[in-house]
């Protein structure tokens, strides 16, 4: 993602998430090609076995981009590679109280993100003056654009965030300071064919709400099967030791 700037690097908006794979391979792959198929960090490491000879273990969660690579085809080469699933737990462990996270997954597909944001009251960026931290001044511009464990240390040190911070009380301002550092409510949803920045939240949209359970069916059910932490057991242990206690100083967090 890219970084320091606002629903950048952190996020699972595509400004923090997408980022284009370009493969060479001699002769072996045909060039010249933009395949719109969904592809994720897992599927390299049984793309790179099958490559290689090698039947990928049945632990790994990810699927070989074999095919798709050698096809000559352009556009949708695989129908099955709809949709690809992105998440988050912590980036700065300090960021905001008792080391906890900010636990988010979502399902992207041709047409549309969601999110789902497990602990909705939590700062996303981290806590900062009034958001999480008693109300006060924030740190300097120079301080800001430098230091990013100054405030709201989930969102590198810039100049953009310096200067939104630094202004925030200004008119016009506030809007992108939520933008920015606000909290986020439980479920998300854009259209990216007319929303591309993810800036329209459509969850509470009725004529979506159809859309909205399919993709949240569809992610739950993912998430299940993998056997990920934030849905299976209490779905806490990311928020308990040694995680987000590293130093054994809690034996329970209260939400």
């Amino acid at each position: 993602g890219i970084p320091g700037f606002p629903r950048g690097k952190c996020n699972l908006y595509d400004f923090g998430v997408a980022v284009p794979l370009a493969v060479r391979w001699g002769a072996k792959v045909p060039g010249g090609r933009v395949v719109d198929d969904f592809v994720c960090l897992p599927d390299l490491a049984p793309t790179f076995l099958e490559a290689g000879g090698v039947s990928p273990p049945e632990v790994m969660t990810g699927r070989s981009l074999l095919s798709v690579l050698t096809s000559k085809a352009d556009g949708q080469v695989d129908p099955t590679r709809d949709s690809v699933i992105t998440g988050r737990e912590r980036h700065v462990a300090s960021a905001r109280h008792d080391y906890l996270p900010y636990p988010q997954r979502a399902i992207r597909t041709k047409d549309y993100l969601y999110v789902r944001n497990f602990k909705p009251d939590r700062w996303p960026m981290g806590t900062g003056p009034g958001f999480g931290e008693p109300d006060g001044p924030v740190p300097p511009f120079e301080v800001l654009a430098d230091q990013t464990f100054a405030a709201f240390a989930d969102l590198d040190a810039s100049p953009t965030k310096a200067y939104i911070l630094t202004h925030r009380d200004e008119a016009g301002m506030q809007p992108f300071v939520e933008y920015m550092v606000g909290r986020l409510p439980a479920e998300e949803l854009y259209d990216i064919k007319s929303d591309p920045y993810c800036l329209y939240n459509l969850a509470s949209d009725e004529s979506h709400s159809s859309v909205r359970q399919d993709l949240k069916e569809r992610l739950m059910t993912t998430l299940r099967d993998t056997g990920d932490p934030r849905v299976v057991g209490n779905g806490d242990a990311f928020d308990r030791a040694p995680f987000s206690d590293p130093f054994g100083t809690r034996r329970r967090v209260d939400d």
